[in-house]
């Protein structure tokens, strides 16, 4: 058991990336270099969300802001809209504070240097070993979940993921190499990615399939070991949809900070452990009117918590006066506002309150 056995090598995996590496849209051809632009808008992109589901604004976002300076000159409110589905959106907001920097202070072009990276906007030590890695072919560090994941499995690193974290980091760094780090680091990726996957590994395609301890032991697909999941707290919510005469409804802007900053939505309560009764949530109401309970609620999940939203329509039709605090905007006419899904699914309740 103290036997370390056959010693896993940079040049097998380098190898099998050359022959299997996946096609994506903000990946460089083999051989060129990877523009720094792309490399961090996809890497901003991927945090928590799937490859497959970032393809399509990948691609949308390079389209409309080809470079970083025409990123920093978008409208905020743009930008929040193009990310709409992409949840998380205070990436969004560090993208353009990002943006800004390094097209208004740096003069267009990102650092390489690691620690000047994590100076930026959204970017934490993982975004910067990216960046440093694959943009600039610096010998970084670069450990996501696939890497983890990989690590565990080489080495036989028992215990909760959380707890084995170092030790994973130091293997992974004891692997990178000084030759072709930036190939590397997504091959190790890669790697995770399609072959040894958190079920079922594919061990039979592995490079590293010799060297693998956890394979040799028997216990690779038990690696790394998750803690248990504590259950998600709830959280409740009365939203009020005023109504103007000509069939406008009252929006309002979220503060840019917190969960969903800069986005619209429609003026509610806090969202609080217990629900609310209607009497509770008229202190809230955003302008004096009668309001009534729709039937039916909304129902949404975010990372650490749930959320239900029950929706007060006012009785009667708002006079166009009143709402100064907030904007008045037709059905027709949400898709141009930075609107969440979560408030997508209020609009769909309260304009179809039947299929609530």
């Amino acid at each position: 058991m103290n036997d370390p056995g056959p010693r896993p090598e940079a040049g097998a995996l380098l190898a099998w990336y050359d022959r299997n590496r996946r096609t994506l849209p903000w990946r460089a051809a083999p051989g060129a270099r990877a523009e720094p632009y792309r490399v961090w808008l996809s890497e901003i992109m991927l945090q928590q969300t799937t490859v497959a589901a970032v393809g399509p604004y990948f691609r949308a976002f390079v389209a409309r802001w080809p470079r970083v300076d025409d990123l920093a000159a978008a409208p905020l409110d743009d930008l929040l809209h193009a990310w709409q589905g992409l949840g998380y959106y205070a990436r969004a907001r560090n993208l353009h504070r990002c943006a800004r920097v390094v097209a208004g202070e740096l003069g267009g072009r990102f650092p390489a240097d690691e620690a000047a990276l994590r100076r930026l906007p959204g970017i934490g030590a993982y975004t910067a070993a990216a960046i440093a890695a694959i943009a600039f072919d610096l010998p970084a560090v670069v450990v996501d979940g696939n890497v983890e994941r990989v690590m565990a499995r080489l080495f036989a690193l028992d215990g909760p993921r959380a707890t084995i974290k170092p030790a994973l980091r130091a293997r992974a760094a004891a692997l990178t190499p000084d030759r072709r780090p930036g190939d590397y680091a997504q091959g190790v990726m890669d790697l995770g990615a399609t072959v040894c996957a958190p079920r079922a590994p594919a061990c039979d395609r592995c490079p590293w399939a010799g060297a693998c301890r956890g394979r040799m032991l028997g216990i690779a697909e038990t690696l790394p070991r998750r803690a248990a999941r504590a259950r998600r707290p709830e959280r409740h919510g009365v939203v009020f949809w005023a109504r103007r005469g000509d069939g406008a409804v009252l929006l309002r802007r979220r503060a840019e900070n917190g969960l969903l900053g800069g986005m619209m939505e429609f003026p509610s309560t806090p969202w609080r452990e217990a629900p609310w009764t209607l009497d509770e949530a008229r202190a809230h109401a955003p302008i004096e009117a009668r309001w009534r309970p729709l039937d039916g609620a909304v129902r949404h999940v975010f990372t650490h918590f749930a959320l239900t939203l029950s929706v007060a329509l006012s009785v009667d039709e708002v006079p166009a006066r009143d709402g100064s605090d907030g904007v008045w905007r037709r059905p027709e006419d949400f898709a141009a506002l930075a609107l969440p899904t979560v408030m997508k699914k209020v609009a769909r309740l309260a304009l179809n309150p039947s299929e609530g």
